[in-house]
């Protein structure tokens, strides 16, 4: 299945990418991981790009042992490149439970309409200024309901991506007149390019910006010279997302302490 393939070079690219920003990502052996500072479990992320042996058991102990050296959540991620053999043996081993299975799903960009019917009036923008930036930190923290004492490493991250019109990253902000209510971040790569920090306040859920969003999002994307578009869904984005046109090509599996 290249689709596979592609949305993994995807998700590998954008995690060292995010890791780049602010030299937080690290490796041991055939093990990458990183750390954001932030107390969330999926925004500190361990993973291999091809299955783990049983001579490196050890070394998943050790980067479980960093992340509990360091006070934050983590999660391990298992593309379906790094599934066969020892993989999820040693993982369980390491007392890493099985957390979830996230869908992975494409979106082919080429057969978009050029401009959707809309129920939802929403006008989405490309972030430029420190003031857009302060608005998409804001919805973006709230929608994902980060905890307070995570402000500051969130306000850090989230400076680290910068706006020049070079950058590989584009942070979309999402507009009801006046009031920011989405947000979502473009990776770009090539003619593909990952959607993340996808996100409605809550206030404003089930009212069809999800989708109005996903739409402009992907349309956004087009125009920045992808083809493809891949995304992990949530179980409550799942049908927004192939409303969207978007279809399922594989699963990731998270692993990680049931406890943090």
């Amino acid at each position: 299945m290249p689709f596979v393939s592609l949305i993994e070079k995807i998700f590998f690219s954008n995690f060292h990418g995010w890791g780049s920003l602010n030299n937080s990502v690290f490796s041991q052996g055939p093990v990458w991981f990183m750390k954001t500072g932030i107390a969330s479990a999926d925004l500190n992320m361990a993973w291999s790009e091809k299955p783990l042996t049983a001579n490196e058991a050890e070394v998943v102990g050790r980067v479980k042992d960093e992340y509990l050296r360091w006070g934050l959540p983590f999660w391990w991620w298992v593309f379906p490149s790094a599934r066969p053999g020892h993989t999820q043996d040693i993982l369980l081993a390491a007392g890493l439970d099985l957390i979830k299975s996230l869908p992975c799903m494409l979106a082919d960009l080429s057969s978009l309409p050029e401009e959707p019917a809309r129920a939802v009036p929403l006008n989405v923008l490309c972030v430029s200024n420190e003031r857009e930036l302060d608005l998409w930190e804001a919805v973006s923290f709230s929608g994902f309901e980060f905890t307070p004492d995570t402000k500051q490493q969130f306000h850090r991250f989230v400076r680290s991506f910068g706006l020049s019109e070079n950058s590989s990253y584009k942070l979309l902000l999402g507009l009801l007149g006046k009031t920011a209510v989405a947000t979502s971040l473009l990776f770009m790569q090539e003619d593909a390019c990952g959607i993340y920090f996808l996100t409605t306040l809550a206030d404003k859920r089930k009212k069809g910006i999800g989708l109005a969003m996903t739409q402009a999002v992907m349309r956004e994307a087009k125009k920045y010279g992808a083809r493809f578009a891949v995304l992990q869904s949530s179980p409550d984005g799942y049908r927004v997302y192939r409303r969207a046109g978007f279809e399922q090509q594989c699963q990731v599996e998270v692993y990680g302490l049931q406890d943090a």
